[in-house]
C-alpha cells in the first residue's frame, strides 16, 4: 500500500513568528515514516517555512492528486478566519488574502481520487476546515476524507514548550499512547486520547470524518498477540456468553488446581488487563476472586466489539 504524507511547519512569520511549528511538523514527519517496527509507514515530503500561498496551494493540490492509497496532509502554523471563510495563512499574505482557504482545500479532498484521504491541522481556528463558507456551516467530507483539527473554528490554539499543546499530545498518541489491542493507531483513537488529555477547560479539538473503517496512522508493536486474542476470545461462544470459574482455575490453589483451566485462566487474565474481559459478583471484583469464588466472568463492550472482529477474520 502506497502511504504519502505532506507535513507543513511554519514558524517564519513576518509579523507573528512562531516558536513551535517547525519543531512540530519535524517530529510528526519523523514519527509518521516508519512503524513500531522499523518498516516503512508513510513516505514523507517535509517542507518547513513555506514563502508563499502560491507554493502552498500547488503542494496540497499535487498531494491529493497523488496516485497514492492513502494521503495524508499536516500543517502547523497561524490559522485565520475572516467572516466564515478559514485560511491556512503563509507568510506573504495580505490582509485581504492571508493565504490557503480551507474551501479550496477542502475542494481539493474532496476531488481527490484517492481513496484515503488523512487532514490534520495545528493552528486558530482549525475546526473551520470542514464548515465551507458556501454550505451555511454544514459540513460536506465526500467519502474517504477523515479531518482532525486542534480547535474549533474560532478558538486559539495554545503553542507551549516549543510546541503546539495540539501537537504535543499528538505525537504522544502516535508513540503509542493512542494504540487499541492490535497495536493500530487511527484518527479516531488518537482523537479520544487527545480529547481526554485536554479535559474539559483547554482548546477543544474536533473531529469529522466520512469513513467505513479508520486507516492506521501507524502501527506498533501489539499488546497483545493476534493468535492468544483469538484463542481467548474463543472461550466465550457468543460474545454475549458468560464463563463459568471455579478454584481449580487459579494456580496458585496446589489443592485443586486443573492445568488445561490454568492455562484458559492465564489468557482471561491478559483480556482482564486490557478491559476486554471483567469478573461478575466476584468481591472484591478481581478475576483472582471470581476463580476463588466459583463466580462467572463476560466480555466487555470492547471484548465484544474484538470478539466480533475475530469471529469475522477481520484480524
Amino acid at each position: 500500500m502506497m502511504k504519502q504524507a505532506l507535513i507543513i511547519g511554519i514558524d517564519n512569520y513576518p509579523n507573528q513568528p512562531l516558536n513551535g511549528s517547525v519543531n512540530d511538523a519535524t517530529e510528526v514527519a519523523k514519527i509518521l515514516n516508519y512503524n513500531g517496527d522499523g518498516s516503512v509507514n508513510f513516505d514523507i515530503k517535509l517542507v518547513l517555512n513555506v514563502g508563499t500561498r502560491s507554493e502552498l496551494r500547488g503542494m496540497i493540490r499535487n498531494l491529493f492528486n497523488s496516485d497514492a492509497d492513502v494521503v495524508l496532509l499536516y500543517f502547523s502554523g497561524h490559522g485565520y478566519i475572516d467572516d466564515s471563510l478559514g485560511y491556512l495563512v503563509t507568510p506573504d499574505g495580505e490582509p485581504n488574502d492571508p493565504g490557503v482557504s480551507m474551501d479550496d482545500i477542502l475542494n481539493y479532498a474532496n476531488r481527490s481520487p484517492v481513496k484515503n484521504r488523512i487532514i490534520i491541522l495545528d493552528c486558530c481556528n482549525a475546526g473551520n476546515f470542514g464548515m465551507p463558507s458556501n454550505m451555511a456551516g454544514t459540513t460536506q467530507l465526500k467519502k474517504g476524507l477523515t479531518v482532525l483539527t486542534s480547535s474549533r473554528e474560532k478558538e486559539p490554539s495554545v503553542e507551549r514548550d516549543g510546541h503546539g499543546e495540539f501537537t504535543n499530545l499528538l505525537l504522544g498518541g502516535l508513540r503509542g499512547e493512542a494504540a487499541d489491542v492490535k497495536g493500530d493507531i487511527t484518527p479516531g483513537s488518537i482523537y479520544s486520547y487527545i480529547d481526554m488529555a485536554i479535559g474539559n477547560w483547554g482548546q477543544r479539538p474536533v473531529f469529522r470524518a466520512n469513513v467505513n473503517r479508520f486507516m492506521a496512522l501507524r502501527k506498533i508493536k501489539p499488546m497483545i498477540d493476534s493468535e492468544t486474542l483469538k484463542r481467548a476470545l474463543n472461550y466465550f461462544p457468543d460474545y454475549t456468553s458468560e464463563l463459568q470459574l471455579d478454584p481449580s482455575f487459579e494456580w496458585t490453589n496446589t489443592e485443586h488446581a486443573n492445568p488445561s483451566n490454568v492455562g484458559v485462566f492465564k489468557d482471561l487474565q491478559k483480556l482482564n488487563k486490557l478491559a476486554l474481559v471483567v469478573s461478575k459478583n466476584a468481591e472484591p471484583n478481581d478475576m483472582y476472586w471470581a476463580a476463588m469464588q466459583s463466580k462467572s466472568c463476560v466480555l466487555t463492550m470492547l471484548g465484544q466489539y474484538y470478539w466480533k472482529l475475530a469471529n469475522e477474520n477481520r484480524f
